[in-house]
Parts: structure tokens; sequence; C-alpha cells
């Protein structure tokens, strides 16, 4: 039996489907990101990151949501609507690239019409530094790269949503 602690992310606000609160204005939503919390991170972890990103989207590499990272160690949950910038509810010393929208912070769900159900991967990468070498106007592929190279363990849960 393993008696290792599972690194895990969970949200006390999201089911299995996007809801209009977390779905983007263009589609009548009001944008607002999700609360996630995470718990049993491994050991060395130095910050984390946290992504959202729609792999159906038909753009042949996806589309990047909400990247947002250097999120200090001591951190176990970021609170809903921690996504907008205007708001400056994200744990100081953390930075939120832009989005494939083209604007820093959280893109909700907004898939074409008729493209069937999209998955929204949103995932918590553990890192083994204090900061990723990047920015705010770091594109989301290179923070994926540095992302890639430094996970210790990640955890991810799935949101569906559909036009």
């Amino acid at each position: 039996m393993n008696d290792i602690p599972t690194f895990t992310l969970y949200s006390n606000e999201l089911g299995g489907n996007a809801t209009l609160e977390q779905v983007a204005k263009e589609c009548g939503g009001e944008n607002v990101s999700p609360q996630l919390s995470w718990i049993n991170a491994p050991k060395g972890t130095k910050s984390f990151a946290i992504t959202i990103h729609d792999k159906d989207a038909p753009t042949g590499g996806g589309f990047w949501h909400w990247i947002i990272f250097n999120i200090p160690p001591k951190i176990q949950t970021i609170p809903s609507g921690a996504g907008d910038p205007t708001k400056n509810l994200i744990p100081f010393g953390s930075a939120q690239s832009k989005n494939d929208y083209g604007y820093y912070g959280y893109g909700g769900p907004c898939p074409p019409v008729g493209t069937g159900d999209h998955q929204y991967l949103i995932t918590i990468f553990a890192l083994d530094i204090d900061k990723l070498d990047a920015d705010k106007d770091t594109l989301a592929n290179e923070i994926g790269f540095n992302l890639w190279s430094h996970t210790i363990k990640k955890a991810s849960i799935v949101l569906y949503y559909r036009r």
C-alpha cells in the first residue's frame, strides 16, 4: 500500500463543466477565474505555477486560457477572481502572463460554435526553482517549456464546455 500523500489539485467551485461564471464575456459569461486549492506538495517544491489549456481548440497547438507562475511555496490556494489583474488577488511575487486572447490574466472558455465539448486542463506544477526566468510578457509556449524542465510533480483537474 502506498502511504505517500498524493499531490492533489481541487476546487470548491468547479464541477465537470464550466458555468457561466467561468465562461468568457465574449460568450455571455462573467470571466471569473475559479478558486483553486492544492495539498501534499512534493518535497523540494520551491514555487508553483498554474495553467489552463484547451487542447481541443482548432489552432493546431491548443489555446492558453491562464498562466500564473512564481507562486510562493507556502501558498495552497488561489481565490476566485484572482485571474483579473486589476483585483490584485494573486500572491505577492506571482505573475500572470498573456493568455491566447491577448490580455493578461484569465480568459474563460469560449470555443467556436459547433466544435463539440472542449477539454480545459487545469494544472498545477510544483517546481524546483524559486522563480521562472520569465515575466508577464513571456510567451505561453516559452513558459510551458520552462515548466516542463523544472517540474517535480503536477496535478490536474478537467473542465468541459461547449457552445
